[in-house]
């Protein structure tokens, strides 16, 4: 009779998981047909619950105004909620905003979180705050490491900062930072979260600049052209879909699909400018999109 309990109780347990999943599911595809209303219908009980995943995108909804009035705080109450869970994108999105308003040393905790998992914005923006002392302990050589660790994942922001870094830092130095970078790739964990994700991630890095010459920005963006980025997928036949679904409305245009993770990124390109990508994300009406340049 005990294990008779234990096992109906085991499948209860199963279908709550899979009902609660497919919710998420069901507030992914609400959003992505620009009904964001219902999408944050169905988030908030979940992340009132404790789901990661919900309260994550319940965060990206208040964070750009989308189903509920604009309201950064209570984003950063729902992306902290997921944060505290181990959710990447969460710690990273709730880094930064806390890093660009000013409140570096809470910024910095978040960010140092997710960059220790791999993250390349965090990575990125830790990285430099490390290289200026910006809202942690001054460390250029594991500030190079992040930093290198960023540009080694394509991201051209890190790329650049890690050119000027280049110029900067001496041999000695820079080999050790690539020896940590080397050590803390491979003993990265994999990220903890789910990959139930609406919203878009925030673009623009914090603007992390070193007090050495020359300056070094994080949001400072290789030359050669522009994307528009529409979603991030668990499955890149999604992604294939979706640019299938707006293909009209970007004549002209390729898609480029970028794995990160566990998800499948859908970029469309190129643009000659940031304000070109930026113009072609208004013509979508709803669509999530934003300009990210090309790598």
């Amino acid at each position: 009779m005990i294990l008779k309990h234990l096992v109906t109780a085991a499948l209860l347990a199963a279908a709550a998981s899979s009902t609660s999943a497919q919710t998420v599911r069901a507030g992914i595809e609400a959003w992505q047909h620009a009904d964001y209303d219902a999408a944050v219908r169905i988030w908030r009980p979940l992340a009132e619950k404790g789901d990661a995943d919900a309260a994550f995108n319940l965060g990206q909804a208040y964070r750009l105004g989308r189903g509920v009035p604009t309201n950064l705080g209570a984003a950063a109450t729902w992306f902290e909620r997921a944060a505290a869970k181990g959710h990447v994108d969460a710690q990273t999105t709730l880094g930064l905003m806390l890093f660009e308003n000013g409140d570096r040393v809470s910024g910095i905790r978040w960010l140092k979180q997710s960059a220790e998992k791999g993250d390349p914005r965090a990575m990125l923006v830790y990285g430099t705050a490390l290289f200026n002392g910006d809202g942690a302990k001054k460390d250029p050589i594991l500030g190079y490491a992040f930093v290198s660790r960023a540009a080694a994942q394509g991201l051209a922001p890190a790329q650049a900062t890690l050119d000027q870094l280049d110029q900067i830092i001496p041999l000695e130095m820079r080999k050790k930072g690539l020896a940590i970078a080397m050590a803390k790739a491979k003993t990265a964990p994999p990220p903890s979260s789910k990959p139930e994700r609406a919203a878009p991630k925030p673009l623009q890095t914090a603007a992390a600049k070193p007090s050495a010459p020359p300056p070094i920005a994080a949001s400072q963006s290789l030359a050669g052209g522009w994307r528009v980025q529409l979603g991030a997928f668990s499955q890149r036949a999604s992604a294939e879909a979706l640019f299938r679904k707006l293909s009209g409305s970007l004549a002209g245009k390729q898609p480029v699909y970028v794995a990160a993770g566990s998800v499948t990124r859908l970029q469309v390109g190129p643009y000659s400018s940031r304000s070109a990508a930026a113009a072609a994300c208004a013509a979508l009406h709803g669509q999530p999109c934003f300009p990210v340049p090309a790598k």
